[in-house]
């Protein structure tokens, strides 16, 4: 697995070993629990791996050309590491409620399955070549979407954290 999405698949385990199906459900009002945090991250594993299938399939690349405020967003994101807060996520990657136990036994094998699709299309198209538009940043290369991949993941696993603190505070006031 490649180094980013490897690091990334651990950084996953580490914040959510240990915690039941009751800790995965908890949810302050107004945010979204683990267990949804985590089929968030599911759902843009899944569209990226659908993404990069057709890509394969169709034997080409399904990338537009980037424009200026396309190479901004991106830049943000994947050259500074800076994933911006508050942000709408789009629709088809809202938490749908998957059960948690599900979707936490799923996201390890769905981002390694994730890995091997960017692989296989860096592989047939190559590492400068732009395999398909992100929603919000464009078009974005093999390298460009492990690093969003990565940088996203890593801003809800902070969520992830303050979730937990926030538990083990309210279980020490029980």
């Amino acid at each position: 697995m490649h180094p980013q999405l490897q690091s990334l698949q651990d950084a996953i385990a580490s914040a959510t070993r240990g915690m039941s199906v009751d800790d995965l459900t908890l949810r302050p009002e107004g945010k979204w629990s683990t267990a949804e945090v985590l089929e968030h991250l599911y759902l843009t594993y899944a569209g990226t791996i659908k993404g990069c299938e057709r890509c394969l399939r169709e034997g080409k690349t399904l990338a537009r050309t980037p424009t200026l405020r396309d190479w901004m967003k991106a830049s943000l994101v994947i050259r500074l590491g800076h994933f911006p807060k508050g942000r709408k996520s789009p629709d088809r990657v809202l938490p749908k409620g998957m059960p948690p136990q599900e979707v936490l036994n799923a996201i390890s094998s769905t981002l390694t399955a994730m890995d091997e699709a960017i692989a296989s299309c860096e592989k047939k198209f190559g590492t400068r070549t732009n395999l398909m538009d992100h929603p919000i940043l464009g078009p974005l290369t093999p390298q460009q979407w492990r690093k969003f991949h990565h940088v996203h993941g890593h801003h809800h696993i902070r969520q992830i954290h303050r979730l937990r603190q926030q538990l083990s505070l309210t279980n020490m006031s029980s």
